[in-house]
């Protein structure tokens, strides 16, 4: 049984005016087709909508329930062209975001907000994850735009394009109370305790792995490696236990836990970019829209 919208917009028409003659002028049209067309809904639903005498209209039982979602209906039908031309727009509609920790104590919060107040009508799903997860899950349409940390490996960068978001420095992150010099002053490498590094693995994230080891390097200093982990407040956490200092981008400061303290680094250090990846192909306005506001936020 197919329902067709005009036929629900005459059943309105008459179950308010409950008179056909009414609802025939109201609806621009003259009474006996309309009556015609009643009778061709009541007979496709298999019950009457209507109680009719010579004197007067009144709704029968299935009218009374079909009316609610008849307007129901029919007002969701009115609002489909304004539903289109904002998703054509880039103005409704849904995108998934995945990012890496560090981006959560940055640039993320803040962008999510200025684009809920820009775009409120685009529905948003967030999935923390690694670099190396989000390329997977973008090259195999899961995700429409992932916060990650460059590079992005060679076999993605021919359907991959990529923005940079942010350059930040690397700092110490140590346990309180492990000697180090005190005072708010950049401390140098060769300065810090002897503790073992709590560092990401180098598989999940090279580009972090190796900009933190050149450093040490850079010192004149060799770590030890303690544990790996691959998340930043794992990492933390791990500091936190006094298992070890770590050093992390500068934004990780803004995770506050207790037994930890950030310091600045006296040393040169390379800056950790932060940038936003999407796969080329992917036409979604709404994903055009999230880059646009991105750009014009940076």
């Amino acid at each position: 049984m197919n329902l067709e919208l005009r036929q629900l917009r005459y059943f309105v028409t008459v179950a308010e005016e409950l008179h056909f003659g009414r609802a025939a002028a109201r609806l621009h049209m003259t009474q006996p087709p309309l009556s015609q067309a009643i009778a061709g809904l009541e007979a496709a639903l298999g019950a009457p909508l209507f109680v009719r005498d010579r004197r007067s209209v009144a709704l029968a039982p299935a009218g009374a329930a079909l009316l609610p979602e008849a307007r129901r209906m029919l007002s969701e039908a009115a609002a489909l062209p304004e539903l289109a031309r904002r998703a054509a727009a880039g103005e409704a509609g849904r995108l998934a975001l995945a990012f890496v920790t560090s981006a959560d104590y940055s640039v993320l919060p803040a962008f999510l907000r200025r684009h809920g107040e820009r775009y409120p009508a685009v529905h948003l799903t967030l999935r923390e994850a690694t670099s190396d997860v989000q390329v997977e899950e973008l090259l195999r349409g899961r995700i429409d735009a992932g916060l990650l940390i460059p590079p992005l490996p060679d076999k993605a960068r021919q359907d991959l394009d990529y923005m940079k978001v942010l350059d930040e420095p690397l700092i110490l992150c140590a346990p309180t109370g492990s000697g180090l010099p005190v005072g708010a002053t950049p401390i140098r490498l060769q300065d810090i305790p002897h503790l073992p590094l709590i560092i990401f693995p180098r598989e999940i994230s090279p580009a972090l792995h190796d900009a933190i080891l050149s450093c040490f390097g850079a010192a004149g200093v060799t770590p030890v490696i303690g544990q790996q982990a691959i998340q930043m407040q794992t990492i933390v956490s791990l500091v936190s236990a006094g298992m070890g200092l770590a050093l992390v981008p500068q934004s990780v400061s803004n995770l506050m836990r207790p037994g930890v303290e950030y310091r600045a680094l006296a040393d040169p250090t390379p800056l950790v970019e932060t940038g936003i990846a999407w796969r080329r192909d992917n036409g979604s306005p709404v994903l055009k829209g999230f880059l646009d506001l991105l750009r014009d936020s940076l």
